[in-house]
């Protein structure tokens, strides 16, 4: 088997590359900001060493040589500011650091680009399991991280103690997972870091000291951290009286243009119907809305193509569990138009993408694998890649929601 190389480059602005940017939409990518540098893992891809954009190498010593090895370390610190490029050999096995960072960036992730979806059975993950896992593993990465990084993981802490006493109970049910003590006593630790205090984050070092193991009482986890579905697809259009269907299809659910939680991750979740009134041409589009998607003061905006012209954009507001909006085409009424449909948010949206529902449908079938792998045993060889909490807890309440 050949040797696996890695390249150390520093290109025109000083930035210092290790191994190169990672290819693929935004959605495919693990990122982590670190002290010095940004971190990046292929999502769908074997988890290794990251690529790195490190921008400033001095820095990046604080931790490099804890993830990639000492050769790298001073093959960086030679190429920011000597010969342009050095090729070497790094370590077989990523560190415990690098394992850890790489877990740190699949949840932020997962915060971001986790595919819920109603229509495709995908559950969601619940926020406040999540973001305490992310606390925890924030707390374990502290070399990697600087003092502006730290303080978010802090604040994550805090935002999501709400959490804290399920995960507690979770713990002394009959059949906790292995990974839920490591995690609250990164908890405790963070929190005693941060200064925090407080009645949950008591009771949960309370639960540690004692720690009288699990009871022989079963938990229903799907009602421990139930969270409210509250779909009922709603049904009908805006059509109007004396209009005909003169064409519909689906649109383009591209999950970049929108912040998470606004819009149903399926590919089908966009559809537009096209009437004819009179010598006029309409059209109204629905989007099945995110369980969590805001109900007034935000606006997402579809974006029309009409033959191929300029977009046009028109306002869409949530209606129940879908967005919907109408807008007049620019289209003669002896032609049946053909449409491109898109949606996006304005002031969010970085603009059209790429084709990439291969991209998106790879995600799909990451998140149901991730979902099958939470539902394992625990001592089971499928279980690895570990699964977060949130993982395990969304799967168990899968059946029953879908």
């Amino acid at each position: 088997m050949p040797e696996r190389r890695c390249a150390v480059t520093r290109v025109e602005d000083g930035t210092v590359r290790i191994a190169g940017p990672s290819a693929g939409p935004a959605f495919t990518r693990a990122v982590l900001d670190v002290a010095g540098a940004v971190l990046t893992w292929p999502v769908l891809g074997p988890t290794g060493l990251p690529a790195a954009e490190i921008h400033d190498a001095g820095q990046a010593q604080q931790w490099l040589w804890a993830v990639y090895g000492e050769r790298v370390a001073a093959a960086v610190d030679a190429v920011a500011s000597g010969p342009p490029a050095a090729e070497l050999t790094p370590p077989g096995r990523p560190t415990a650091l690098a394992e850890g960072a790489a877990r740190l960036a699949l949840g932020h992730w997962a915060a971001r680009w986790w595919p819920t979806s109603y229509l495709d059975g995908i559950p969601a993950l619940e926020p406040d399991v999540l973001g305490l896992e992310l606390a925890a593993l924030t707390n374990e990465c502290q070399q990697l991280l600087d003092e502006s990084v730290e303080l978010e993981g802090f604040e994550l802490l805090e935002e999501h103690l709400a959490a804290l006493d399920p995960l507690i109970r979770w713990r002394q049910s009959a059949d906790p997972p292995r990974l839920l003590d490591r995690v609250l006593r990164l908890i405790d630790d963070a929190a005693d870091h941060a200064g925090l205090d407080g009645e949950a984050l008591r009771r949960l070092r309370s639960a540690l000291h004692q720690d009288h193991g699990p009871t022989a009482t079963p938990l229903d986890l799907a009602e421990l951290f139930r969270r409210h579905q509250g779909f009922a697809l709603a049904a009908g259009a805006l059509r109007t009286a004396n209009s005909r269907v003169i064409a519909r299809g689906s649109g383009t659910n591209d999950w970049c243009r929108y912040p998470p939680g606004f819009v149903d991750a399926a590919e089908n979740a966009v559809s537009w119907t096209a009437y004819a009134l009179g010598a006029d041409r309409r059209i109204e589009v629905e989007v099945v809305a995110d369980i969590a998607a805001p109900l007034s003061g935000v606006r997402l905006a579809a974006e029309v193509h009409v033959d191929g012209g300029p977009p046009n954009r028109f306002p869409l507001a949530r209606r129940d569990d879908v967005w919907t909006g109408r807008a007049n085409l620019d289209s003669p009424a002896s032609t049946t138009p053909s449409l491109e449909v898109g949606i996006l948010l304005p002031g969010f949206d970085p603009g059209p993408g790429a084709d990439d529902r291969a991209a998106r449908e790879a995600v799909r079938a990451l998140a149901r694998h991730r979902l099958d792998v939470a539902t394992a045993p625990h001592d089971s060889e499928a279980a690895h890649p570990e699964p977060f909490l949130a993982e395990i807890a969304a799967a168990a309440a899968a059946e029953e929601d879908f």
